[in-house]
């Protein structure tokens, strides 16, 4: 008792509480009241402040952040405290650094530290080694707990006996076994999520297609004070992704797929838990452990797309299919540096490029081309792949669409079946009891009143998608579905198909497309999924060529008839000539004039004819004194030469070849193809 001085009962007494876990605070109420009652003897010792930190009860002393020990170092370093009360030692700290940081403190302010086992003075040489030898043990102690029980974990794991909690859709069967919950909702409900997914190749197009039909699906509830229960809820994200990804839904056992990281972060030790490791780092992986939703084969092809589906990940990964109507992208690869393609939008058409030599070197692009010839190029060559099977697509969705009942339907009845057993069991409750006791039977009806309401709210919803759901397609829709299916293209450019669609159709029959320009020409070899490759070839547009150009037939018929008519009378011509503008439009007046101006063609001027020494037709019927008929019969003979740059336009005679004409004898041949017919000879 000499070691407490006045100075010490001068100043207060902290008791120290802590137990390390929540499940030592819900089942260790001994050790706590062991802990306070240290207050009681603070005060047979002469204290009369007793002051109580027990903000770390459940939290371990290991050294993660601790307010309450840093609140009694911070009250110790202002010399308020006269003594620290503690059951044991190890109480205070398991970590060499907190332990002779706080003996450190009472040594050069004088507070001592009691425990049951007697009062040490940290000034005192044998205290201190007393004390260092004491925390050091603490802090081994710890270790080796934590050593065997990590290792008896691990010895369980190998054998796959170690079930630390059990995923929704399957049950423990005895103590180190685990089978398919029997609960068929539960089952139909987590079969559908990998069904979906094979169909739409994406976890956020599964959640969200889950969501919009409104189909809850089944959550494994842990509470410490009840046994584990399944509860119903509308899907997020992070579900169905848990579920996509757990192999214990593919019949493997798996432990240590994921690590704890220890930083130090404020002067602290930060523990980082629940960072997932690769498949090739898992500690234990046993496959064909249990009864499986799906076989291991299509778990690792669903992991291989959804990586893949991940954008941004680097150049490795296609994406996921995204908005846009260009179709190859994520699938294209430069074949010059080896990076992916970006695609970009520039009104309504777009183009691919590769930007990573621009990025990683600062230098010029390595490739870019527009996307609607290439889309149209690859679409092609799919479709020739595919087209065998365009036969056994088309049944297989008449079979889809001739289903009893759609997925979102078949669960509403499996939860309509389980709320009627629910409301039947709730009503053999109530007729139990015993009228009399109205405490009892007022709260069994209030249950049975519940449950009913369920049964109606399922039956409502069911009557809703029954009023919803389809006609059955008739034989006109079949054989039309059919004719689809045989012509491939024809389904490919139907209105109804949209982008999205065609990209699916793409990635799941193309793996990569390596690209390069050289020449002009871009070089394509598709990569197939089988492993064959095709190489294709296209010419590359130039400045300026795009798919709304005029024809250069066009273009020149336009130069040659702007020195012959005005634009009005073009716009006729070209239209009876069929002869459409570059968007497949009609000509007018004012297209003509402004296509005219953007080619830099002069409008026609009068007198044009007569500058160039030309003649039309009229002009030359009526200088030799001919029917207009007859001179036109003169110049498709030849006898006369004259041009006319399309049928309908007007015919160009040049002044010196009628010249040439008047110079000639009179031919005693016919003007018409008829022998019969003679010449008039008028004096």
């Amino acid at each position: 008792m000499t070691k407490i001085t006045a100075d010490n009962l001068g100043r207060g007494a902290f008791v120290y509480i802590r137990q390390s876990t929540a499940d030592q605070l819900l089942n260790n109420p001994e050790s706590r009241r062991r802990q306070y009652g240290l207050a009681n003897r603070a005060r047979q010792l002469g204290w009369t402040t007793v002051e109580v930190i027990d903000d770390d009860l459940g939290r371990s002393g290991g050294g993660i952040k601790r307010p309450g020990f840093e609140r009694l170092l911070a009250a110790i370093c202002e010399g308020r405290v006269g003594a620290v009360f503690a059951i044991e030692a190890s109480r205070l700290a398991r970590n060499g650094r907190d332990w002779h940081t706080l003996i450190e403190f009472c040594g050069l302010v004088g507070t001592v530290i009691v425990d049951e086992d007697g009062i040490y003075d940290p000034r005192h040489p044998n205290d201190r080694l007393l004390l260092g030898m004491k925390g050091t043990m603490s802090e081994l102690e710890l270790s080796l707990f934590r050593q065997r029980s990590q290792e008896a974990l691990k010895q369980k794991a190998r054998r796959g006996a170690l079930f630390l909690s059990v995923a929704a859709g399957y049950v423990r069967a005895g103590r180190d076994r685990i089978e398919k919950d029997p609960n068929q909702r539960v089952q139909e409900a987590l079969s559908l999520i990998f069904a979906k997914f094979t169909e739409l190749q994406s976890v956020r197009q599964v959640h969200v297609w889950l969501r919009d039909e409104g189909i809850v699906l089944p959550v494994a509830c842990h509470r410490a004070a009840e046994e584990r229960s399944i509860v119903w809820r509308l899907p997020l994200y992070n579900t169905v992704h848990n579920i996509l990804t757990n192999p214990v839904y593919a019949g493997a056992y798996a432990f240590g797929r994921t690590m704890s990281k220890v930083s130090v972060k404020d002067g602290r030790k930060r523990v980082d838990r629940g960072l997932r490791r690769p498949q090739s780092e898992w500690d234990v992986l046993l496959k064909d452990q249990h009864e499986g939703y799906i076989t291991w084969s299509e778990f690792e092809r669903n992991q291989r797309v959804i990586a893949n589906n991940a954008t941004g990940k680097g150049s490795a990964v296609t994406g996921a299919v995204r908005r846009g109507e260009l179709l190859l992208a994520g699938l294209l690869r430069c074949g010059h540096c080896g990076r992916k393609l970006y695609v970009g939008y520039g009104g309504k058409a777009g183009r691919y490029y590769c930007q990573g030599a621009l990025v990683n070197h600062g230098t010029a692009r390595c490739i870019s081309f527009g996307g609607l010839r290439a889309d149209n190029a690859v679409g092609t060559q799919v479709l020739r792949v595919l087209k065998p099977l365009g036969i056994d697509a088309a049944v297989k969705a008449l079979a889809a669409q001739t289903g009893e009942t759609s997925a979102a339907q078949r669960q509403l009845d499996l939860a309509l079946q389980e709320a009627h057993f629910a409301a039947a069991h709730t009503r053999r409750q109530y007729d139990a009891v015993d009228p009399a006791n109205r405490l009892v039977a007022g709260e069994l009806e209030r249950r049975w009143n519940e449950a009913l309401q369920v049964v109606h709210r399922l039956e409502g919803e069911i009557a809703e998608l029954e009023a919803k759901k389809p006609a059955p397609l008739g034989e006109k829709e079949r054989q039309h579905l059919m004719r689809l299916g045989a012509d491939l293209e024809l389904a490919w450019s139907h209105p109804a198909a949209t982008a999205e669609t065609r990209k699916r159709i793409l990635r799941a029959a193309l793996h990569e497309i390596v690209v390069r320009i050289e020449g002009g020409i871009i070089q394509m070899v598709l990569h197939w999924q089988g492993g064959d490759h095709t190489a294709l070839q296209l010419k590359i547009n130039g400045a300026g060529k795009h798919r709304w150009m005029v024809p250069e037939d066009t273009l020149s018929l336009i130069r040659e008839l702007a020195r012959l008519m005005p634009d009005q009378q073009i716009a006729r011509l070209l239209n009876r000539a069929g002869k459409p503008t570059g968007r497949g439009n009609g000509w007018t007046k004012a297209r003509v004039c402004s296509f005219r101006s953007h080619h830099g063609i002069a409008v026609y001027r009068d007198g044009e004819w007569v500058a160039r020494g030309e003649l039309t037709l009229e002009a030359v019927a009526q200088g030799i004194g001919v029917s207009i008929m007859t001179a036109l019969r003169m110049v498709r003979r030849g006898i006369i030469k004259g041009r006319q740059p399309c049928s309908g336009a007007p015919w160009v005679i040049k002044v010196e070849d009628l010249a040439a004409y008047r110079t000639q004898k009179p031919s005693r041949h016919s003007l018409t193809s008829n022998s019969a017919q003679e010449s008039f000879q008028f004096q």
